[in-house]
């Protein structure tokens, strides 16, 4: 879970986006590039994925990190089996504005990042923009990302799920993500320390808040070739750390959403109502908070996986981040164990993938796919 107390927060204007990275965080044009670069791995089902990206406004609610809005900005990216990605690019894990403020924002936000000699807008993901939707109603799962992390940071567990059939929402929560580019401006945070509980208290409603906001506005998103056939019969969560304590609570407040998985996440906040929906649960053999987390999961009964030789940061795509850094001379070994842990994460990778892809297979079957080569529509 993302250790942290008070959150420090600003809110730029889009004018002055790069001049007040610099300011605040330092240098934004100070990376190079290291050697190798920084790659995710390609998913492994039939289907290429598609991708999509909105900014959604809730003016039912109040923003409670920055009072007096009257509205609660919540940003999204939709990820889908393609029909074929020819013409349609692969996007960013960043944008330029967004990769430039988490160069500086970087070894705030996970101690043990580099502050410089990064590309971070480099890094390309599998999904291809506006790329035509494969036939087929499917179903939709939704992820909240760790405290402090943006949505992106869970893009490659994201593409696989998409890859195999399943439309995979990835959701921003302002506020306490590190770096959110909207329409308003970017909003900016690092957050630091132990949570205090009102604060967290806070995280977790919000967060659940904007998953059930968002669960609300998919059926309205505005159509497109590219948008894919939503079967809002069959929704499922998952979530890393604090993302997946919301997960838990969402599963548990919204009759709609069908099954969990918490990618541990503390679950220790009360009330917790009971809930009868499957439930999977990840938690690492490295992880500082580990006999909390066993104390908060006793009373529930779901399928757990311990991870071994793995540390937190093992279920976002740090995974694969770190130890390319660590190979480049950017990140030390002892950052590297704090961050994701001394091995090799390939094992842990695949538990999680082939863990959370079966679960969802089971609970929210998707079409079988077409008897073709993989990723033939290319």
């Amino acid at each position: 879970m993302t250790q942290h107390t008070a959150p420090a927060r600003r809110t730029v204007a889009k004018g002055a986006l790069l001049a007040a990275a610099a300011t605040l965080f330092g240098p934004t044009a100070s990376a190079a590039p290291a050697p190798g670069a920084l790659r995710l791995p390609a998913p492994t089902g039939p289907h290429p994925v598609g991708l999509r990206t909105f900014v959604l406004g809730d003016t039912s609610r109040d923003d409670p990190w920055v009072p007096g809005t009257g509205v609660r900005e919540v940003k999204i990216t939709v990820l889908y089996p393609a029909r074929t990605v020819r013409g349609c690019p692969r996007t960013p894990q960043l944008t330029p504005v967004e990769a430039g403020y988490f160069t500086g924002l970087a070894p705030w936000v996970r101690p043990g990042l580099p502050a410089s000699g990064v590309d971070w807008a480099a890094i390309l993901t599998h999904g291809h923009l506006n790329a035509p939707a494969l036939p087929g109603r499917r179903p939709v799962l939704l992820y909240s990302p760790g405290g402090g992390d943006s949505r992106t940071l869970g893009t490659t567990l994201a593409e696989d799920l998409a890859s195999h059939g399943r439309i995979v929402v990835l959701i921003d929560h302002p506020g306490d993500a590190s770096q959110v580019e909207l329409p308003s401006g970017v909003r900016v945070t690092v957050l630091r320390g132990n949570p205090d509980p009102a604060t967290f208290r806070t995280m977790i409603d919000t967060r659940v808040a904007d998953i059930r906001f968002v669960l609300d506005r998919l059926g309205s998103l505005p159509p497109a070739p590219a948008m894919p056939v939503m079967d809002l019969r069959r929704i499922g969560v998952y979530g890393h750390s604090a993302g997946g304590t919301a997960a838990v609570h969402a599963l548990a407040a919204d009759d709609r959403i069908a099954a969990g998985v918490n990618l541990e996440g503390y679950l220790d906040l009360d009330p917790l109502p009971g809930f009868d929906q499957p439930l999977l649960m990840f938690r690492t053999e490295g992880f500082d908070g580990a006999d909390r987390i066993e104390r908060s999961w006793e009373r529930f009964r779901a399928r757990r996986v311990l991870l071994a030789d793995s540390d937190h940061w093992v279920f976002s795509d740090y995974a694969f981040l770190v130890p390319r850094l660590q190979a480049a001379g950017l990140v030390t070994a002892a950052a590297r164990a704090a961050l994701i842990g001394p091995a090799d994460p390939a094992a842990a990778v695949r538990a999680v993938r082939c863990g959370t892809r079966s679960f969802f297979a089971r609970h929210l079957p998707a079409p079988a796919p077409p008897a073709r080569g993989k990723h033939a529509s290319q």
